[in-house]
This record gives C-alpha cells, structure tokens and sequence, in this order.
C-alpha cells in the first residue's frame, strides 16, 4: 500500500513537471518583428524533403510509428509533412519536435493545458498577441506547429544553443530536468530516425 501511494505521489510530480507552459517576457521591438515575420501565414512549398526518395523513406518510417496514436493514415501523412515542413523552417530537428509534441499533448490536436496553452505543440495564446494576427488560430495544424517551432527556436537563441535550457523555457519550468529529460528521452527512444543511404544505381 505504501509503495502505491508513493508511486502515485511520483506521477503527480512528474505530471506537474510537463504540465507547464510558455511564461510572457518582453520581447525587444526586433526580436518582435523577427517572429512576427517567421510566424506569418505564408504558404508553405511543395515539400520540404531533398528529393522524392528521401520524402518517402521518412514519411514510412514515421507513419507507422505514429499510426496507434493517429489511425487515419491521410490525417497522419498531412501531420508529418507539415512537422517536417515547419521544423526544418525553423532550423530545428523534425525528430526532435515530435518528441516535444508527444510529451506536450500527445498528439491530441485540441489539447488545451490547466494554463491554457493550445494545440500539439501546447502554445500559450499570449504570443498571438505578441507576435502573430488576432486571426491566428492555434488549433490550426500548421498554425500552431508554424508557432511552436518559432519559440523553441526563440528560446534556443536566448540559451545559445543550450537544448536544455531551451526546453526548460518552453514549457516554464526553467531549471528543472523533469521536462528537458521527458522530451530528450521521447526523441530519443520513440523518434530517432537513421537516414537510409541514397540509393545509386550502377
């Protein structure tokens, strides 16, 4: 009975820990205009993989991956595409943001926080205001991955690099290993991809 209760107590804080969320900070009037610019609604290009090949090997090795969490394989292919689009817009990992949406919402594309943050990515509305138009719609695919890849890449700026720091900003709880390590460890255990070499005819 003891060791039950003591485990439960161990879930409350961990669940604690990864429930946080993005906190306002005055921004300098470039960094503002710099993301205003990298969250505006621009249409995105036909893909953003180097060559079909690539494209498919990726998009096959994730959709399975991610087919007990989201059934409908058109839904699935859209989601990734659009993950892949908007990390490597932002300069960041693609495997790396899908380790950070699992931990934040679970891939539940309507998930809204105690704190109120929205969407796959968990994004605090506050920054629709700061940076964005008050059309943005964080419950919107690519609006709200458009927005999340911004910040984390925001934050990494801020840290220097420091993925760490960085993740510890993104979800408020700056200086506390529970949630850099959750989102290291998703990327790492659930979400690491070895690319498959190009394939070069003789």
């Amino acid at each position: 009975m003891k060791q039950g209760v003591c485990f439960f107590v161990l879930l409350l804080i961990a669940g604690a820990a990864v429930a946080g969320a993005q906190k306002y900070e005055p921004l300098a009037a470039s960094v503002q205009a710099a993301m205003h610019s990298a969250v505006s609604d621009r249409r995105p290009p036909a893909s953003s993989f180097r060559n079909s090949i690539e494209a498919v090997n990726w998009l096959e090795e994730m959709s399975g991956r991610l087919a007990r969490r989201m059934p409908n394989q058109e839904s699935r292919l859209e989601f990734l595409r659009t993950v892949h689009y908007e990390a490597t817009r932002a300069g960041l990992d693609p495997q790396l943001v899908l380790g950070l949406i699992q931990v934040e919402s679970g891939f539940k594309k309507y998930a809204v926080s105690s704190a109120g943050a929205r969407g796959y990515m968990q994004v605090m509305p506050f920054w629709v205001k700061l940076v964005g138009g008050k059309q943005d719609n964080l419950f919107h695919l690519r609006m709200n991955l458009r927005y999340g890849c911004t910040i984390l890449k925001h934050y990494l700026d801020i840290e220097k690099g420091d993925l760490f720091r960085a993740l510890g900003r993104y979800n408020g709880s700056l200086g506390r290993a529970e949630y850099p390590d959750a989102v290291r460890a998703a990327w790492e255990k659930q979400w690491h991809y070895t690319p498959k070499p190009d394939f070069k005819p003789k």
